[in-house]
């Protein structure tokens, strides 16, 4: 460690523009990663407030909520309790006129069940009548206001927004929240159709002639973009674990070709091999931990300075497994000149 704080102290350009190199990597691990988990987490928000475990789908609706419908006959054949839901989901753009129209999801629920009665509303009141709706809180920053009025699809009646709510949102979209006869008026459904889906916090298992329970895993991983969204951005961090691994590796291998007629003169003197390699694997690990602490940094300043707009978020497993991770890719690189030092002949040193 003595011979690695020595070295870089003495050559700190060379050494600083090493961490450099390993402070964009790392700033880049975290910066990926914290967007692939915002995308993923606005995917599935609203389903993870509502701790949902099961969806109750029609069979030939290939696990899309919007191309599923249920009728009253189906409602019948399944033991509904507190734990279940009934919604109607309808993908629309509600628009308010001077105002850019969003695409939003329409969900129409019952007043006395969870998911209305459990929305997390940070300003104004919940829908009580027909026409009412709360929206996701996105709609204030894009500057809609309580009491607004909008169009659904271009629709005949206008609907107020009364409140907003907090991570409404599911497949990236905000979601509007009202009721099932206003989702059937927009929907235009047949007479018989209750709605789109069951929500359920329990683990159902009914099967019926056209309906079926999904779990809440293989139904999010049907959401549309959802998992090769997430196989992209995996990949992409991997490969910048291993260019990360490359580029300690090639420079601390070229550091010691270049300082191997000092390891000579030291092996000479009598300083053991073991202690020339732990100088070389502390000395990757003091720079790829600088480069961590200056990344660390760097990411919360961007993830406070970010606009609302852009889905960036972390978790705690996020920031130790971009650490560990980083971590041991500095061991590996520093691990890599091991077999040159112990090649290192001292005779050399004296001329032999």
């Amino acid at each position: 460690m003595f011979l690695a704080l020595k070295e870089i102290k003495h050559e700190k350009m060379r050494y600083g523009l090493i961490v450099f190199m390993i402070f964009l990597i790392a700033y880049m691990i975290l910066a990926t990663w914290g967007l692939a988990y915002g995308l993923a987490r606005e995917n599935t928000v609203a389903l993870e407030g509502w701790q949902t475990k099961s969806v109750v789908l029609n069979k030939n609706a290939n696990l899309f909520m919007n191309s599923s419908i249920l009728t009253k006959d189906d409602l019948k054949k399944i033991d509904l309790t507190d734990k279940e839901a009934v919604v109607g989901e309808l993908q629309v753009v509600a628009k308010k006129k001077g105002k850019t129209g969003i695409n939003t999801q329409y969900m129409g629920v019952k007043k006395g069940e969870f998911i209305y009665k459990d929305q997390d509303v940070i300003a104004g009141r919940r829908a009580k009548s027909k026409y009412e709706v709360t929206a996701d809180s996105s709609f204030k920053d894009k500057g809609y206001k309580l009491g607004d009025k909008v169009t659904l699809n271009g629709s005949d009646h206008k609907y107020t927004i009364v409140g907003f709510v907090k991570d409404a949102k599911i497949n990236i979209e905000p979601i509007m929240c009202g009721f099932l006869p206003a989702w059937k008026e927009l929907k235009n459904v047949a007479p018989g159709i209750e709605a789109s889906a069951i929500i359920s916090q329990r683990k159902l298992s009914v099967k019926g002639k056209n309906f079926k329970a999904y779990g809440i895993k293989e139904f999010t991983q049907k959401l549309p973009g959802h998992s090769e969204q997430n196989l992209t951005f995996e990949l992409m961090i991997a490969f910048m674990f291993i260019i990360s691994l490359a580029i300690v590796a090639v420079f601390l291998y070229i550091l010691t070709i270049q300082k191997l007629p000092n390891y000579a003169v030291l092996r000479a003197q009598g300083v053991p091999a073991k202690t020339l390699i732990w100088a070389t694997v502390s000395q990757s690990l003091i720079l790829v931990t600088s480069a961590l602490v200056l990344a660390l940094l760097a990411i919360w300043g961007t993830a406070a300075a970010i606009p609302a707009s852009v889905p960036m978020a972390f978790t705690p497993g996020i920031f130790v497994a971009t650490i560990g991770g980083m971590l041991v890719m500095g061991l590996l690189g520093g691990l890599n000149p091991v077999r040159t030092i112990l090649k290192i002949d001292p005779v050399q040193a004296i001329g032999g």
